[in-house]
């Protein structure tokens, strides 16, 4: 007698624990294998390719400049023609005009040229004499004689720090150039102070020096924000570069798979028609024989060894059906013939079919079924193969002795679930999702009960996802196992309610009037069709 079936309590599986990918060790390794290596390399403690980078700016921003640099010169040598000879001053800016050309011609034969590791350093080294050319020709106007006094001092001083400012910045990525364009320029200004002896001179000496410490401290800043853009544009180049070669690799590791898929449905489907043949040719034989049609064995061990053919090709061609199916659910070319299945009906069919089996090995199998249930939408071939793939599982792994009950009734959501819990010697918690993957065994299962494919569990949980639902596996060792399988409340069937409205006739409503019958009765029959 059935009782009403207790609500399960679903438990969900235990996460696996995240395992740290060694693929950011790996890169971590590289980029500090790749630095040190780079630093070994460089001339400025940089990667080569930021000393070529860092030049190209250099180059860039002093062609860029030079309007500004030729337009400070003229007007340099404009104020210093009222104070020295205009002969002087004249020659002055056009030394500092060759001075500048020479400059922007390297710069351009420079930026015209292929990269490679001796010519940076050859061009960092030309670059820098270059700029310690152009201070020393800005030493040479501002030490000009003239008489001492506020004015001459304010003046140089505004040219130093405007000298200083300008140069820093033109040299910001190549430091070593802004300083030895800057540093003979102050350290003139500052002794030329010096020798003037006055207080005064010695407090704007001190101000000379402090104006290069600053603008030498924030070229070397501007140097480092440079330096971090570099290599943050690096690092993204690198990131996008591995990002492209995994996904070529990802992409051809797709090919492959999808080319070894197709050439496993080929054997499958090839090698499915070549042993099933022969197979059924062993089965129907076999029978045969054990059946002993055509009359009984000589020798009585023959029928014995005929049931043991017909067992192991049953249990062959059990096997070869299970493979069929998973490799049609993984290639998503199982597809489900969905009708009206009753849950309850189904489960006593498969418990009807196994009874022998378990009763032989003195199992008792209890029923649990809630009374009343509605249909759901599924399909009964897949829900077939779930029952009978859990319970022959718990009858195949529960000791003589042992008790399974099964349970169908509601979800708490409004769905269906089945239950299969048996008292056998259970699965340890690291072995679940062992069990759960194709093939699949747990050690102790092994050990206590025969030996099966371990594709039992795997294909009852892909059918259970395709209709939608859960699975869940509880187990404790030498405690039992249950399986819990639902279906969404969305495949339950409910009654459909009485239609309110009359149903049409089935024929339409006579027009004929009670004159046009009462002439049909009395119209002669011999003069139908005739017209009178």
């Amino acid at each position: 007698m059935s009782k009403p079936a207790e609500k399960p309590e679903v438990v969900q599986l235990p996460a696996e624990a995240p395992v740290a990918a060694p693929v950011s060790n790996r890169r971590v390794a590289a980029q500090r294998v790749r630095e040190a290596r780079d630093r070994l390399t460089s001339t400025s403690g940089t990667r080569p390719a930021f000393d070529r980078e860092l030049l190209r700016q250099y180059a860039q921003t002093r062609i860029s400049a030079s309007y500004v640099v030729m337009l400070l010169v003229v007007t340099t040598g404009l104020l210093f023609g009222f104070f020295m000879e205009p002969i002087a001053a004249a020659a002055w800016t056009c030394g500092m005009f060759c001075i500048q050309a020479v400059i922007i011609r390297n710069c351009r034969k420079f930026l015209g040229e292929q990269a490679s590791l001796t010519a940076t350093q050859k061009w960092r080294t030309r670059f820098v004499l270059l700029d310690l050319l152009y201070g020393l020709c800005w030493t040479a106007i501002l030490l000009h004689p003239t008489t001492p006094g506020v004015v001459s001092n304010t003046l140089m001083m505004f040219l130093m720090l405007l000298v200083i400012a300008v140069s820093s910045m033109l040299a910001a990525s190549l430091p070593i150039a802004a300083l030895v364009a800057t540093a003979p320029v102050t350290a003139a200004i500052a002794i030329n102070f010096v020798l003037g002896g006055t207080f005064d001179n010695y407090l704007l000496a001190l101000l000379a020096l402090a104006a290069e410490g600053y603008f030498a401290l924030l070229a070397h800043r501007l140097h480092s924000t440079t330096l971090a853009t570099l290599e943050a544009r690096a690092e993204k180049d690198a990131l996008i570069g591995e990002l492209e070669q995994a996904k070529a690799i990802s992409d051809e590791a797709r090919h492959r798979a999808e080319s070894a898929n197709v050439a496993k449905s080929r054997f499958l489907a090839q090698m499915s028609h070549e042993l099933r043949t022969p197979l059924n040719a062993i089965l129907g034989f076999s029978e045969v024989m054990k059946s002993e049609i055509f009359g009984a064995h000589a020798v009585p061990v023959y029928k014995e060894y005929s049931a043991d053919i017909h067992n192991s090709g049953v249990h062959l061609l059990n096997l070869i059906n299970e493979i069929l199916d998973l490799s049609r659910i993984e290639a998503g070319r199982y597809e489900l013939n969905e009708e009206a299945v009753s849950l309850v009906h189904v489960v006593a069919d498969c418990h009807h079919l196994l009874k022998l089996r378990a009763s032989s090995r003195g199992i008792t199998i209890h029923e649990v079924f809630e009374q009343g249930m509605p249909r759901i939408w599924g399909d009964e071939r897949a829900t077939r193969q779930i029952v009978l793939n859990l319970l022959s599982n718990s009858i195949k792994f529960t000791p003589q002795g042992g008790e399974i009950w099964l349970k169908v009734g509601w979800t708490a959501s409004g769905g269906q679930y089945l239950s299969v819990k048996d008292t056998g010697s259970g699965i340890a918690e690291d072995e679940i999702p062992i069990v759960l993957a194709s093939f699949g065994q747990g050690s102790n299962s092994i050990k206590s009960a025969e030996q099966g494919a371990g594709l039992g569990l795997p294909i009852a949980k892909s059918l259970i996802d395709m209709h939608g639902g859960t699975f869940t596996l509880k187990s404790k060792l030498r405690i039992g196992t249950e399986v819990i399988v639902t279906f969404p409340p969305e495949r339950v069937m409910s009654a459909l309610a009485p239609m309110a409205e009359e149903a049409p006739p089935l024929q339409p409503e006579s027009t004929v009037t009670a004159e046009d019958k009462r002439r049909i009765r009395n119209k002669p029959i011999m003069s139908a069709g005739t017209g009178l």
